[in-house]
């Protein structure tokens, strides 16, 4: 079974939209110009986003494909507006997490996508404690249902988290949608493919998870 996690771009979106570049009556043919933000909707971070480097690839063209489509983990969390996730969140799975997985954190956040005062500015964050943690526990992917794993209105908060994350070797995926869908219990795949951008800072990405059992 697929389950698709991508929320869809929309001129509503953030950092979308969209003209007209040719048209099938005039020209022969559909096509559109887009205009996208590199975080817009669903979308992955690489290094570079925060000045980062690492081993595994700096920019998003450089990220080797095995970064893509892997295990995954998710763990379902009841936490409040603003909450700092913790470690200790994770419960049972922190226990059984094989290094190389991927960490989806579904919080429900994802019900918030159309109201941004929420949805944007009083996300729950991933703590400095629990980033350290992905980078110790070698977490593939960290992926979460709000714009960002910190507060985007806190400049050295933001900074920090993506720094712990990005250096060490973990890719971060924001924006994701439908992960209360996914079975917390068991293993699944993981696929998430952003936009080849030479040098990319990040790219919408198309995320789904292939739920391997069921």
């Amino acid at each position: 079974m697929l389950i698709d996690l991508t929320a869809t771009l929309t001129p509503e979106t953030p950092g979308v939209s969209w003209e007209s570049a040719k048209d099938l009556e005039r020209d022969g043919w559909n096509a559109r110009l887009l205009h996208l933000y590199s975080h817009s909707g669903t979308h992955m971070d690489a290094p570079r986003h925060f000045g980062c480097s690492h081993e595994i690839g700096t920019t998003i063209d450089e990220l080797p494909l095995e970064t893509f489509l892997g295990p995954a983990r998710v763990v379902h969390l009841d936490v409040s507006a603003g909450e700092l996730l913790q470690p200790a969140h994770l419960g049972e799975l922190a226990a059984d997490f094989v290094p190389g997985q991927a960490l989806l954190l579904q919080t429900g956040w994802a019900a918030h996508r159309g109201n941004l005062e929420v949805f944007r500015n009083q996300l729950p964050r991933v703590s400095v404690e629990l980033a350290r943690w992905c980078v110790e526990k070698k977490v593939r992917v960290l992926g979460v249902e709000p714009p960002s794993v910190a507060d985007v209105n806190d400049l050295a908060e933001v900074t920090k988290i993506h720094e712990i994350l990005l250096s060490g070797g973990v890719t971060i995926v924001e924006g994701l949608i439908n992960l209360d869908q996914l079975p917390g219990e068991v293993e699944f795949t993981l696929g998430a493919f952003p936009l080849k951008i030479e040098g990319g800072d990040g790219s919408p990405c198309r995320a789904f998870a292939h739920l391997n059992s069921y």
